[in-house]
């Protein structure tokens, strides 16, 4: 019979996002595991889980996690400047956490019948040490999350044990050697290669560097053993494995981290992903989301020069402002999904509002619309579409209007400048009937930010967490776009 880990690879606080997965794979899916392995920040859902909890249970343990209340300065240390062991201990997380909101039972946890196997690094005899669940007390697991620098080593029957993110952020070869034909993988370190500056980054990135650098060459080993099976032969393992991984980017800091809304927002993200992974791998779902789905609303206007006649935007800008003739567009953006929007490439929403244009008079409602934010049209460029049809005098016409976020782009210009063309009929096929150019002031964009509505959360704590993965998922992109910092306009 068919053998699987679950892998729970490290990642710092971002494992929250690992959380969400947990809850689908575990309680939505229905999926079994003959083994679980945990390294670094992996091992607090590692841990849950051979207790013996759901995985609904592992996510609400990270919902609303109490981030400033478990942080412990080591303010001794600081005395000794260059001398210092570390500038935090977890003394408030072991009371808050471990046996506070979590309330970790070591007895159950070691009579546990679920195989799981927790990776730290004995500092003092330079080995990787791997226990089972019923080897591991308190001491043990705070081990294998004791980053140096930040956290002091753990003296353990007087050997010194740190995090061992530095060998491994998920120990394949651990459940190859217990069998495991496939290995399934919650992967949270951020795979972008983008290298900023400053010490924080760059102690991360080195993080990153060995944990990705790591998981890589497994996979290579794992790729050649199944090749050679492939072929005819042995192979290093013996048998062919099977990779099962979901890999995403957390916007939670691996470590430093003041909302607790974000941790909430970060299970949300992993449930919306594992949800939409498991639909594109033929995976059934047994225990579908229940109740209505988050939605999101906002109002934005924009307005500007704007001629009839003229073919392209710019052209109808300049014979706009030559003959002052304006355009106004009032858009009122629906997503009725929100989980849905995050995950699908094309970010689809739902569009209505009216025009304002003096020839063709105030206040014209819109018939049908559709709305895009940052939906990737090339290597280099995403777009932000707004397509709204509407009628004047019994004839059908579509506005379709486009912001242009190119990756060398200048991003206020971008991100506030919408280039619409009118066309005569129901959609963009149609012959050109004028065109021009509608921006957005600096007012209007905070004005637009004021307008964002969470609808069907089910708390405030839900509603904030929408919002704040609203966010960050717009900001985010940018980034991504543009690879320089976000910057207030003059």
């Amino acid at each position: 019979m068919t053998k699987r880990s679950l892998v729970m690879a490290g990642g710092g606080l971002k494992v929250a996002y690992q959380a969400g997965v947990l809850q689908v794979w575990l309680d939505e899916a229905g999926l079994t595991f003959d083994h679980a392995d945990g390294a670094s920040g992996g091992v607090f859902n590692l841990v849950q889980y051979c207790q013996g909890a759901t995985g609904t249970e592992i996510a609400d343990s990270w919902r609303d996690f109490p981030v400033l209340g478990s942080i412990s300065l080591n303010w001794r240390q600081y005395l000794k400047l260059f001398a210092s062991e570390s500038l935090m201990t977890y003394d408030g997380f072991r009371e808050r956490v471990l046996r506070g909101r979590w309330k970790l039972d070591w007895q159950k946890i070691r009579s546990s019948r679920k195989l799981g196997t927790f990776n730290a690094y004995n500092f003092s005899k330079n080995q990787l040490v791997t226990r089972t669940q019923d080897q591991i007390d308190e001491d043990y697991l705070v081990a294998c999350v004791s980053l140096p620098m930040w956290f002091p080593p753990i003296t353990i029957a007087g050997d010194r044990f740190i995090d061992a993110v530095y060998l491994t952020d998920a120990n394949l070869m651990e459940a190859i050697a217990r069998g495991a034909d496939e290995l399934w993988i919650i992967w949270t370190v951020s795979r972008k290669a983008v290298w900023k500056g400053g010490f924080i980054n760059e102690y991360f990135q080195i993080i990153e560097t060995s944990a990705n650098g790591r998981l890589k060459l497994d996979l290579e080993r794992i790729e050649a053993n199944n090749a050679e099976i492939a072929a005819g032969r042995d192979g290093e393992f013996g048998r062919p494995i099977k990779v099962e991984m979901l890999a995403a980017e957390v916007p939670l800091h691996y470590l430093i981290n003041f909302s607790s809304a974000g941790f909430t927002a970060a299970v949300e993200q992993g449930i919306a992903d594992a949800r939409a992974w498991c639909a594109a791998h033929g995976i059934p779902l047994k225990a579908p989301a229940q109740g209505r789905l988050l939605a999101l609303t906002f109002q934005e206007v924009m307005q500007g020069p704007f001629a009839l006649g003229a073919q392209e935007p710019e052209q109808g800008a300049q014979q706009g402002i030559a003959a002052a003739t304006t355009m106004a567009m009032h858009a009122s953006i629906r997503i009725d999904d929100l989980d849905r929007f995050l995950n699908e490439p094309a970010h689809a929403g739902s569009l209505s509002g009216t025009i304002d244009f003096a020839p063709f008079g105030a206040g014209i409602p819109s018939t049908a619309g559709i709305f895009n934010l940052l939906k990737s049209t090339g290597p280099h460029m995403k777009e932000f579409i707004y397509q709204l049809e509407f009628q004047h005098d019994g004839k059908a016409y579509y506005l379709d209007g486009r912001k242009y976020v190119r990756q060398q782009g200048e991003l206020w210009k971008d991100t506030t400048t919408l280039y619409v063309t009118l066309h005569e009929g129901r959609d963009a096929t149609g012959p050109v009937a004028g065109s021009g150019i509608l921006t957005l002031g600096v007012s209007d964009f905070v004005g637009t930010l004021g307008t964002i509505r969470v609808h069907n959360a089910r708390t405030p704590a839900d509603s904030a967490a929408a919002l704040e993965r609203f966010g960050k998922f717009f900001l985010g992109e940018l980034w991504d776009s543009y690879g320089i910092h976000l910057q207030k306009p003059d």
